[in-house]
């Protein structure tokens, strides 16, 4: 199932669906501090599926989903003090069947942050992981700390704030700006103060890659191969820069600039959108059923029209909020654009939309802010994103007086452990970029800036496709070979390499 998302803008589509699995009580490890010299110390037992009846979306409806293994694994809350308060982070194993070929473990991350990825390994794997990369690595999935069946952190969400998702309604004036501002700092005051505030100065990415080198220790592996795609290719970057050392081959998917979900980055889903957006004209276009246009001029001016008429008067529930929230996160696929025209199409015509029940987004939503508003420092005046967001109403109408407007992280409780990891060029060229060149959730203008300030670490592929993540979900071979090749063989492009664009199948 997908999660619909008002203006979550998190992750792949795929790590919406990955299977929801439960770490069995009583599986544990060692200490950390043992597990580099005790290499067996994890004991692998089965993962018990939350709910059996839901099937991940994959590549085939039809997909038969491998059983994982699970484990959980203790770190320390806060690295400075590693012997004060641990905490549990949940682990899966897909193992190798074919020992003589495994090289490695390859650790996989789907993004977010605040999504699952306990059964990551199983999704990749029903969705075309080629044979060769699952015989050549035990694939690790984890989730982060604050996260699912790791230790998790709570904001006390009502279902109103859940529902209000994680970007603030469509600004048309700074007194918009203004009125949000106090549900922003309702928010923020409802972080501090909940039953897990003292997780907050320590859930951040540079700890989360802390606790990935633990795996990598207690799993008994010099090094760690890496495969994350969105938030996850900055927690990719994070650890790479922290761990040079230990880092094997390191694949950064669908990458997001090297401040990771920073201001910038939030403001740039906005032009993400306009990027991505004309493949949907143009496939609205094409189908003149849908009754929304038979020219992307056309279909692009319904989108202002149907905003328009649900901010005047919500249809069947929507309000102009969700509608532009549900547009921008369902065209992470291609495969859902015919959703997105039933859905425009349903609003149109004052019909209930093809869109399931929202699924409970406490925990997502609280550690996403955790991360994103723990990681760096935002804008503090009302004033800094009224400005902003008069730019980028007018820079990007469609999306930008949402994307630049105030959330929590404006109110954040001051304390910070460390200032954020500056992502750079030191360490050895071992890493991979791939992204696609309209990607709405991570466009390519922030992968080419993680690109530049990785410097000769790093080969990016691009390729001419829309939609969010490429490997191994995306349709073009070139981009997908590339990285299959380096994970196998170790070997990547000569140079930075951009994949035409080829025929759907």
């Amino acid at each position: 199932m997908h999660k619909i998302l008002s203006l979550a803008l998190t992750a792949t589509a795929v790590a919406a669906t990955s299977v929801a699995l439960t770490v069995i009580p009583g599986v544990s490890v060692a200490t950390p501090d043992t597990a580099a010299a005790t290499p067996d110390t994890v004991r692998w037992g089965p993962c018990s599926e939350k709910a059996a009846s839901k099937k991940a979306e994959v590549a085939s409806e039809k997909a038969v989903l491998p059983r994982l293994e699970c484990s959980t694994l203790e770190v320390p809350l806060d690295y400075r003090d590693p012997d004060g308060r641990q905490i549990e982070i949940a682990i899966s194993r897909l193992a190798s069947k074919e020992p003589s070929q495994r090289r490695g473990v390859l650790l996989t991350n789907p993004g977010g942050p605040g999504i699952t990825g306990l059964g990551y390994p199983a999704v990749l794997a029903g969705s075309g992981l080629p044979q060769k990369v699952l015989d050549s690595y035990d694939l690790i999935g984890f989730d982060p700390r604050g996260v699912g069946r790791s230790t998790p952190v709570t904001c006390d969400l009502t279902p109103e704030q859940q529902a209000r998702g994680n970007v603030p309604p469509y600004a048309h004036t700074a007194a918009d700006v203004a009125r949000e501002a106090g549900n922003a700092r309702t928010i923020a005051e409802q972080c501090a103060t909940s039953r897990t505030a003292g997780m907050l100065p320590h859930t951040t990415t540079a700890n989360t890659a802390r606790d990935m080198d633990r795996i990598r220790a207690a799993l008994g592996e010099p090094k760690l191969s890496y495969l994350g795609a969105s938030y996850g290719s900055y927690l990719g970057a994070v650890y790479t820069t922290l761990f040079p050392k230990r880092s094997d081959r390191v694949v950064l998917d669908s990458n997001l600039g090297p401040g990771g979900y920073d201001v910038t980055a939030m403001r740039l889903l906005a032009r993400g959108m306009e990027d991505r957006f004309p493949d949907f004209a143009a496939f609205a276009a094409a189908h003149p059923e849908y009754g929304l246009g038979t020219t992307p001029q056309q279909v692009t001016a319904k989108f202002f029209e149907l905003a328009k008429r649900l901010e005047a008067k919500p249809v069947q529930g929507f309000d102009a909020t969700l509608f532009r929230g549900i547009t921008f996160d369902r065209l992470y696929s291609d495969a859902d654009m015919p959703l997105v025209a039933k859905t425009w199409q349903a609003l149109d015509t004052d019909q209930p939309p093809p869109i399931p029940p929202f699924p409970n987004m406490e925990n997502f939503m609280s550690a996403r802010f955790s991360v994103i508003c723990g990681d760096t420092r935002w804008p503090e005046t009302v004033r800094e994103y009224q400005r902003n967001v008069a730019v980028d109403r007018l820079k990007y109408p469609m999306l930008g007086a949402s994307t630049a407007g105030i959330g929590p992280c404006a109110f954040w409780p001051d304390e910070r452990v460390e200032k954020p990891v500056r992502i750079g060029d030191r360490g050895p060229s071992n890493v991979l970029m791939v992204q696609n060149e309209r990607d709405p959730g991570t466009p390519l203008a922030g992968a080419r800036e993680l690109r530049r300030a990785l410097g000769k670490r790093t080969t990016m592929v691009t390729a001419d496709q829309g939609g969010h993540g490429v490997y191994p979900f995306g349709a073009n071979t070139c981009a997908n070979d590339a990285v299959t090749a380096f994970l196998t063989t170790g070997q990547r492009p000569s140079q930075d390499l951009a994949c035409a664009a080829e025929p759907s199948k």
